[in-house]
């Protein structure tokens, strides 16, 4: 049986730049070894699957190595092709139910809002290998339950990282964000974000690790609602809104490749 497949760039309104994704719909769940092989052939840095259930629809994520819990851009795509497939009406919202919780997404104009759960981080030892990887001095560092943050004093550094890789993928964590304030006026804040152990050395644009930047932003600069621009060759840009233990992500999506998988 044929599978629809959507690949869509995410967290940018023009193709080929942002963070590209793959929406699978399955009648039922699969196996997970049969998921990771299809995010493996897709061989973007996400993948979700899909299942409609009452009120929503499960959703599972994975990159071309391992699932993840949580993924911002698979999650902004997923809510996207829903809407542009007619399966929901623009002005309803699209539920999700992942390993993470339940996800909600709604259209703001021509931007996606996604109600995700903050994940703030807590001081933290950096631990050799992690700064030596990445070549720097941070100002802070710090951890929560999925990533390190790492903070430097310049928005240049972020942009100019060239991290050793293997060295990196020895540190326990799923991925490592590393940000700076913005410089230029246009942004609050620009980051990078590095996840070798995960098969992505390097993400083009992480919703999830906004669930830290933007409550640990918020504190410093005194602002409600903040433009975010993530770093990486491909780039994009993310508006990040705290609001208590939830955090509002937004941004937007486009269409580039509609077909069957038929494996």
């Amino acid at each position: 049986m044929a599978l629809e497949i959507v690949q869509v760039d995410a967290f940018t309104a023009e193709p080929f730049v942002g963070n590209p994704a793959v929406v699978c719909f399955l009648p039922e769940a699969r196996q997970e070894a049969w998921m990771q092989k299809v995010a493996a052939e897709m061989n973007t840095s996400g993948t979700a699957f899909l299942v409609e259930r009452a009120q929503g629809w499960d959703i599972r994520f994975f990159t071309p190595a391992t699932e993840v819990k949580l993924s911002g851009h698979t999650t902004l795509s997923s809510a996207h092709v829903l809407w542009e497939s007619g399966r929901l009406e623009l002005e309803e919202p699209a539920r999700f139910f992942s390993a993470a919780g339940e996800l909600t997404a709604t259209r703001d104009g021509e931007w996606i809002e996604l109600d995700f759960p903050a994940l703030p981080e807590q001081r933290a030892s950096a631990p050799p290998a992690l700064l030596e990887a990445l070549g720097l001095m941070p100002v802070y560092v710090g951890r929560n339950a999925y990533d390190y943050l790492v903070v430097v004093d310049q928005e240049a550094t972020v942009r100019d990282l060239r991290p050793d890789f293997p060295l990196l993928t020895q540190v326990d964590t799923r991925g490592v964000m590393v940000t700076a304030q913005g410089e230029s006026g246009e942004y609050d804040f620009v980051s990078r974000f590095f996840a070798p152990a995960a098969g992505l050395p390097e993400d083009p644009v992480t919703g999830s690790a906004h669930c830290c930047l933007g409550p640990y932003w918020a504190k410093r600069l005194g602002k409600e609602q903040m433009l975010a621009r993530q770093l990486s060759a491909r780039g994009g840009a993310i508006r990040v809104r705290p609001e208590g233990e939830r955090v509002v992500l937004a941004g937007q999506a486009v269409t580039v490749l509609r077909g069957e998988l038929l494996g």
